[in-house]
Protein backbone atom coordinates (compact mmCIF):
# COMPACT_ATOMS: atom_id res chain seq x y z
CA UNK A 1 0.00 0.00 0.00
CA UNK A 2 1.43 3.43 -0.93
CA UNK A 3 2.41 5.71 1.90
CA UNK A 4 0.31 8.73 2.80
CA UNK A 5 2.65 11.60 1.94
CA UNK A 6 1.81 15.23 2.65
CA UNK A 7 4.33 17.75 1.36
CA UNK A 8 4.93 21.31 2.49
CA UNK A 9 7.16 23.93 0.89
CA UNK A 10 9.09 25.61 3.67
CA UNK A 11 11.19 28.73 4.16
CA UNK A 12 12.95 31.13 1.79
CA UNK A 13 14.74 28.32 -0.08
CA UNK A 14 11.47 26.56 -0.97
CA UNK A 15 12.61 23.25 0.49
CA UNK A 16 10.18 20.35 0.71
CA UNK A 17 9.20 18.91 4.06
CA UNK A 18 7.33 15.60 4.02
CA UNK A 19 4.93 14.22 6.61
CA UNK A 20 4.81 10.49 5.96
CA UNK A 21 2.29 8.08 7.44
CA UNK A 22 1.59 4.40 6.84
CA UNK A 23 -1.92 5.36 5.72
CA UNK A 24 -4.24 8.36 5.76
CA UNK A 25 -5.65 8.87 9.23
CA UNK A 26 -2.73 7.17 10.93
CA UNK A 27 -1.57 9.10 13.96
CA UNK A 28 2.19 8.51 13.93
CA UNK A 29 4.16 10.30 11.24
CA UNK A 30 7.76 10.49 10.12
CA UNK A 31 8.78 14.06 9.27
CA UNK A 32 11.50 14.24 6.63
CA UNK A 33 13.73 17.33 6.42
CA UNK A 34 13.20 20.91 7.55
CA UNK A 35 9.99 21.02 9.62
CA UNK A 36 9.74 24.79 10.21
CA UNK A 37 7.03 25.78 11.19
CA UNK A 38 5.04 22.56 10.93
CA UNK A 39 3.23 22.02 14.23
CA UNK A 40 -0.07 23.55 13.12
CA UNK A 41 -0.09 21.46 9.96
CA UNK A 42 0.59 18.31 11.96
CA UNK A 43 -2.32 19.16 14.23
CA UNK A 44 -4.57 19.72 11.22
CA UNK A 45 -3.61 16.28 9.91
CA UNK A 46 -4.20 14.70 13.30
CA UNK A 47 -0.61 13.46 13.16
CA UNK A 48 1.89 12.97 15.97
CA UNK A 49 5.58 13.35 15.18
CA UNK A 50 7.01 9.88 15.64
CA UNK A 51 10.45 10.88 14.38
CA UNK A 52 12.39 13.33 12.23
CA UNK A 53 14.57 12.06 9.39
CA UNK A 54 17.37 14.20 7.94
CA UNK A 55 18.73 13.51 4.45
CA UNK A 56 21.57 16.05 4.72
CA UNK A 57 22.47 19.03 6.83
CA UNK A 58 22.24 22.07 4.58
CA UNK A 59 20.61 25.01 6.35
CA UNK A 60 17.30 24.72 4.51
CA UNK A 61 16.92 21.08 5.54
CA UNK A 62 17.73 21.31 9.26
CA UNK A 63 16.80 24.85 10.33
CA UNK A 64 13.64 23.66 12.07
CA UNK A 65 14.78 20.30 13.36
CA UNK A 66 15.73 21.42 16.87
CA UNK A 67 12.49 23.35 17.41
CA UNK A 68 10.21 20.48 16.39
CA UNK A 69 12.26 17.87 18.25
CA UNK A 70 12.32 19.94 21.43
CA UNK A 71 8.61 20.76 21.24
CA UNK A 72 7.42 17.21 20.57
CA UNK A 73 10.10 15.02 22.11
CA UNK A 74 10.48 13.25 18.76
CA UNK A 75 13.79 11.51 18.11
CA UNK A 76 15.94 12.53 15.17
CA UNK A 77 17.79 10.31 12.68
CA UNK A 78 20.65 12.13 10.93
CA UNK A 79 23.36 10.98 8.48
CA UNK A 80 26.48 9.87 10.30
CA UNK A 81 28.73 11.65 7.80
CA UNK A 82 27.19 15.06 8.48
CA UNK A 83 25.94 14.86 12.04
CA UNK A 84 28.40 17.41 13.41
CA UNK A 85 26.67 20.19 11.47
CA UNK A 86 23.44 19.41 13.32
CA UNK A 87 25.17 19.05 16.66
CA UNK A 88 27.02 22.35 16.38
CA UNK A 89 24.42 24.24 14.34
CA UNK A 90 27.05 25.34 11.82
CA UNK A 91 26.20 24.37 8.25
CA UNK A 92 27.99 24.75 4.92
CA UNK A 93 28.80 28.33 4.05
CA UNK A 94 28.98 29.34 7.70
CA UNK A 95 25.19 29.56 8.09
CA UNK A 96 23.90 28.71 11.54
CA UNK A 97 20.83 26.93 12.89
CA UNK A 98 19.70 25.92 16.36
CA UNK A 99 21.87 22.92 17.30
CA UNK A 100 20.46 19.51 18.16
CA UNK A 101 22.18 16.29 19.20
CA UNK A 102 20.21 13.57 17.40
CA UNK A 103 19.28 10.33 19.12
CA UNK A 104 20.39 8.30 16.10
CA UNK A 105 22.91 8.44 13.28
CA UNK A 106 22.35 6.44 10.11
CA UNK A 107 24.21 5.31 7.02
CA UNK A 108 23.68 3.18 3.97
CA UNK A 109 22.48 -0.33 4.74
CA UNK A 110 20.65 0.63 7.91
CA UNK A 111 16.96 -0.18 8.29
CA UNK A 112 15.00 2.04 10.66
CA UNK A 113 11.36 2.02 11.72
CA UNK A 114 9.62 5.33 12.36
CA UNK A 115 5.87 5.77 12.70
CA UNK A 116 5.27 2.08 11.83
CA UNK A 117 7.17 2.56 8.54
CA UNK A 118 10.39 0.69 7.82
CA UNK A 119 12.86 2.75 5.81
CA UNK A 120 16.01 1.52 4.09
CA UNK A 121 18.81 4.05 4.35
CA UNK A 122 20.80 4.58 1.14
CA UNK A 123 24.08 6.48 0.87
CA UNK A 124 23.78 9.05 -1.96
CA UNK A 125 26.77 11.42 -1.71
CA UNK A 126 27.47 14.01 -4.36
CA UNK A 127 25.44 17.07 -3.44
CA UNK A 128 27.05 16.76 -0.03
CA UNK A 129 29.53 14.25 1.33
CA UNK A 130 27.30 12.41 3.80
CA UNK A 131 23.93 12.69 2.05
CA UNK A 132 21.48 9.79 2.54
CA UNK A 133 18.08 8.90 1.11
CA UNK A 134 15.23 6.98 2.73
CA UNK A 135 13.36 4.28 0.78
CA UNK A 136 10.16 2.40 1.51
CA UNK A 137 8.44 0.07 -0.94
CA UNK A 138 8.90 2.02 -4.16
CA UNK A 139 9.02 5.49 -2.65
CA UNK A 140 12.32 7.32 -2.24
CA UNK A 141 12.91 10.47 -0.22
CA UNK A 142 15.99 11.71 -2.03
CA UNK A 143 16.82 15.09 -0.49
CA UNK A 144 18.88 17.26 -2.84
CA UNK A 145 20.44 14.50 -4.94
CA UNK A 146 17.89 14.39 -7.75
CA UNK A 147 15.04 16.69 -8.80
CA UNK A 148 12.44 16.68 -11.54
CA UNK A 149 14.52 17.86 -14.50
CA UNK A 150 17.59 18.73 -12.47
CA UNK A 151 20.09 17.56 -9.84
CA UNK A 152 21.62 18.99 -6.69
CA UNK A 153 24.38 21.58 -6.88
CA UNK A 154 27.94 20.35 -6.41
CA UNK A 155 29.84 23.62 -5.99
CA UNK A 156 29.75 23.71 -2.19
CA UNK A 157 32.10 21.95 0.22
CA UNK A 158 31.64 18.18 -0.04
CA UNK A 159 29.95 18.35 -3.44
CA UNK A 160 31.32 16.34 -6.37
CA UNK A 161 29.81 15.84 -9.83
CA UNK A 162 31.18 12.35 -10.54
CA UNK A 163 30.11 11.17 -7.10
CA UNK A 164 26.60 12.57 -7.63
CA UNK A 165 26.25 10.78 -10.97
CA UNK A 166 27.49 7.55 -9.40
CA UNK A 167 24.88 7.90 -6.65
CA UNK A 168 22.10 8.38 -9.20
CA UNK A 169 23.37 5.38 -11.19
CA UNK A 170 23.34 3.36 -7.98
CA UNK A 171 19.68 4.20 -7.45
CA UNK A 172 18.86 3.26 -11.06
CA UNK A 173 20.66 -0.06 -10.62
CA UNK A 174 18.97 -0.84 -7.32
CA UNK A 175 15.38 0.32 -7.75
CA UNK A 176 12.82 -0.06 -10.56
CA UNK A 177 12.05 2.74 -13.00
CA UNK A 178 8.63 3.44 -11.47
CA UNK A 179 10.13 4.25 -8.06
CA UNK A 180 8.62 7.55 -6.93
CA UNK A 181 11.20 10.19 -6.04
CA UNK A 182 10.25 12.81 -3.46
CA UNK A 183 12.97 15.46 -3.85
CA UNK A 184 14.14 18.20 -1.54
CA UNK A 185 12.78 20.86 -3.92
CA UNK A 186 10.12 20.82 -6.60
CA UNK A 187 7.55 18.20 -7.62
CA UNK A 188 7.74 14.45 -7.25
CA UNK A 189 9.00 12.40 -10.18
CA UNK A 190 10.17 8.84 -10.92
CA UNK A 191 13.60 7.36 -11.51
CA UNK A 192 12.60 6.24 -14.99
CA UNK A 193 11.30 9.63 -16.02
CA UNK A 194 14.51 11.30 -14.91
CA UNK A 195 16.71 8.79 -16.71
CA UNK A 196 14.75 9.40 -19.92
CA UNK A 197 14.37 13.17 -19.80
CA UNK A 198 16.66 14.85 -17.25
CA UNK A 199 19.29 16.81 -19.21
CA UNK A 200 21.81 16.45 -16.39
CA UNK A 201 21.71 12.64 -16.68
CA UNK A 202 22.52 12.55 -20.38
CA UNK A 203 25.79 10.69 -19.88
CA UNK A 204 23.95 7.95 -17.96
CA UNK A 205 21.75 7.40 -21.02
CA UNK A 206 24.52 7.36 -23.58
CA UNK A 207 26.47 4.13 -24.16
CA UNK A 208 30.06 4.14 -22.96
Amino acid sequence: MPLAVDSFVMGPFGSNCYVVRAEHGAEAAAVIDDPTPLRLELARLGARTAGILVTHTDVDHIAGVAALADATGAEVWAPVGEVEALRTGETRGGLRVAPHDPAHTVGGGDVITVGAIAFDVVDVPGHSAGHVAFHHDGELFAGDLLFAGSVGRVDLEGGDWDTLLASVQGLLDRFPADTVVYPGHGPATTLGRELETNPFLRELREPA
